[in-house]
């Protein structure tokens, strides 16, 4: 069904009866059938944008959105995987990157005019992915100590599932 927005007038002519003429005054096509699509056939309007996906597992990934199907399922050219680590950052070129709609957290156009303009260093791929195993050993030493900490109060650890997939 096509929405629009319309006015009435009426023509008032000699002899004529009174007509009511109505006008599309904003005929925006696209707006309107993008705002009428259920689920992910509303991401059709992103097709050929800059965008950014967080997955399930923690990853970032900035790409240019080229296909979308109803399951989500996305295919990224040009794509980048992003690491941050306190206030650095890496980028590691991917390419084309093809994502399952099931790992998909998060989707959303990158701003063109403010995508540079964050308080972030960014720095080598070597440099951030050391950076980023020290921070998963940091991790895994402070669950040791709790998990000691716990067992030495007579407590049973429990095993956190919802970090295991980052490692």
């Amino acid at each position: 069904m096509l929405r629009a927005h319309c006015h009435c007038f009426r023509e008032f002519s000699s002899g004529n009866v009174n007509k009511c003429v109505i006008f599309v005054c904003r005929s925006v096509y696209s707006n309107i059938i993008m705002e009428s699509l259920p689920g992910t056939a509303s991401l059709i309007a992103e097709i050929d944008k800059k965008t950014l996906v967080v997955l399930r597992d923690g990853r970032t990934l900035i790409g240019f959105l080229r296909s979308i199907d109803q399951f989500a399922n996305l295919v990224l050219h040009r794509t980048i995987e992003r690491i941050h680590v306190g206030k650095q950052f890496g980028d590691i070129p991917r390419g084309v990157f093809v994502v399952r709609g099931e790992n998909v957290m998060l989707i959303g156009e990158i701003d063109k005019d403010n995508e540079d303009k964050f308080p972030l260093d960014r720095v080598s791929i070597d440099d951030i992915l050391e950076a980023q195993r020290a921070e998963q050993l940091k991790k895994q030493e402070e669950e040791k100590s709790r998990n000691k900490k716990l067992l030495e109060r007579g407590l049973q650890p429990h095993a956190d599932t919802t970090h295991e997939e980052f490692a």
